[in-house]
């Protein structure tokens, strides 16, 4: 086995790491979306009002409800079969399905005109992009 401090070892663990946190922030979001659908429709129909966006919200959160869902349940296979297998295509395909929701997040946000919102997805988007470089990794 090879020491924990070697390059190879911290690859392995930072794709295991950035899998989960990709699992853990979209599949609580989708899930909240699912359960709580009209509480978030009656807040986006609220913050997109004054939108291009406004008369789509419903399809809008049924997207991003999909796009979050699939980015969390592939980042949590992804990062058992990293763990497990050491195999990490499954996650690497959760990270672009994450990409894609955040530009979502991201759009919405900027149509809005909620600018520190969209600020705030910033950061998450560059650990996504790390994400994708480092799972792409063998």
């Amino acid at each position: 086995m090879q020491a924990l401090h070697s390059s190879t070892q911290a690859t392995y663990l930072i794709q295991i790491l950035v899998a989960a946190f990709l699992a853990v922030l979209f599949l609580q979001s989708g899930i909240d979306k699912v359960v709580d659908r009209r509480g978030n429709m009656e807040w986006l129909k609220g913050h997109f009002a004054k939108s291009a966006l406004a008369g789509v919200v419903p399809a809008l959160l049924t997207v991003i409800t999909v796009l979050e869902l699939t980015a969390g349940i592939l980042s949590a296979i992804g990062c058992l079969a990293v763990m497990f297998v050491r195999d990490s295509t499954i996650a690497f395909y959760g990270a672009l399905v994450s990409a894609f929701a955040i530009i979502a997040l991201f759009f919405g946000q900027r149509m809005a005109k909620d600018y520190p919102g969209a600020a705030v997805l910033v950061p998450y988007f560059l650990l996504t992009l790390l994400a994708i470089y480092l799972l792409a990794q063998i």
